[in-house]
């Protein structure tokens, strides 16, 4: 704060207040502060070099540590791998502008999020992709609350009619909500009214992996896209590709591993090559372990044993499993294909041990124990 200095005494020259008056001590005080406020100021504007060789790095490594999953997503209608089907059926309804609400299910990594993204993109500009698209996460957002506030406020705004060369721009907005079969009952119900309401200015996509957790109501009110998993030279199409566009160089015994640890999940595929390239660079990977698997030298013992009827070797073999911390799921997963593929094993004898999986299966989803249901299974095979 500004202060005045006392007045002198002319016939004496001294001052009229003395040093340590409360007019002098506090104009010191002030002063002092001041200068400390803009010496820190000083400092705080003058980054440390190391803080700037941090910021540096990490602007060079964003463009290496991006998700190619993300990085490699289809923009466009025409860079979908496979689904052929449903690419035919949008495509006709994009050209006719009359687009209906959609129900797009199948298994997961198979491009239904990708494929009403890029018609998103074929519809809609640029500069107003944001305004009349909303994407939503329904296991995230899954209660009745979020389909009364943010979808009726966002479907409720009217539509600009603003035109842009060489995009279709109908009137009415999109709303996507993936992963809708998380949504409760109540959630779904309330939804069915949002779309009928506001069916002249939005449309929905509703995408889930089990069409038979959606509400009848929901079903009938939508077209119904299937998505079926990918097809083999389809995946490995697109993996090479990706590969080359990231100078990655791997046998081909490689890619085939990643692809039958994918299973048609295209997701899981880029995801899992991408993990062998963080890891293990140029060198061959070990895709097993990258992907969760059971190492071979775990569970083809485990298969020699039940075959030979050695309950010891086997319940030893399944305590290695369990300390390794594996699945039941996973081991299960694993003997799966190995039976299916045996050709020493009747087809009556695959029939058995599948329905000894599924009951299993059901176990483990009620709370079951791992190893005691891995101990089931494998006797119910040495039998």
């Amino acid at each position: 704060k500004p202060f005045y200095l006392p007045a002198i005494d002319t016939t004496s020259g001294a001052s009229s207040r003395s040093p340590n008056s409360p007019y002098i001590t506090s104009a010191r005080f002030s002063f002092r502060r001041a200068r400390a406020r803009s010496a820190k100021k000083r400092a705080s504007d003058q980054k440390p070099p190391i803080e700037h060789a941090v910021d540096a790095t990490a602007a060079t490594m964003s463009g290496r540590t991006q998700l190619w999953v993300e990085k490699y997503r289809p923009t466009r209608i025409d860079d979908l791998a496979s689904q052929e089907e449903v690419t035919k059926t949008l495509r006709g309804a994009i050209a006719q502008g009359q687009l209906p609400h959609l129900l797009m299910y199948g298994p997961p990594g198979t491009g239904k999020t990708s494929t009403i993204l890029a018609v998103a993109r074929t519809l809609y500009h640029p500069s107003v992709l944001k305004d009349r698209v909303l994407e939503m996460n329904a296991s995230d957002e899954r209660g009745i609350k979020i389909v009364r506030d943010k979808i009726k406020n966002f479907a409720s705004h009217s539509v600009s009619s603003q035109k842009f060369d060489g995009y279709p721009s109908p009137p009415f907005k999109i709303i996507i909500l993936d992963e809708c079969d998380s949504m409760t009952k109540d959630a779904q119900g309330a939804l069915r009214r949002t779309m009928e309401v506001y069916s002249s200015t939005t449309r929905f996509c509703l995408i889930c992996n089990y069409v038979s957790r959606i509400i009848e109501p929901l079903v009938s009110r939508c077209a119904k896209l299937r998505f079926s998993p990918l097809g083999r030279d389809a995946m490995q199409k697109r993996l090479l590709d990706i590969a080359s566009a990231q100078d990655v160089n791997y046998d081909a015994t490689i890619y085939d591993q990643i692809l039958d640890r994918s299973g048609g999940d295209m997701r899981r595929a880029v995801t899992l090559l991408q993990s062998c390239h963080t890891f293990y660079g140029d060198k061959t990977p070990n895709v097993e372990e990258l992907s969760g698997g059971v190492p071979a030298s775990l569970i083809e013992p485990l298969w020699t044993a039940v075959k030979a009827n050695n309950l010891t070797e086997m319940s030893r073999l399944i305590d290695s499993l369990t300390l390794e911390g594996y699945s039941a799921a996973t081991c299960f997963s694993e003997l799966h294909d190995i039976v299916l593929k045996d050709a020493a094993v009747t087809d009556a004898q695959k029939a058995t041990f599948f329905e000894a999986v599924a009951a299993a299966d059901k176990c483990l989803a009620d709370g079951a124990n791992d190893h005691l249901q891995l101990q089931t299974v494998c006797a119910v095979l040495c039998h």
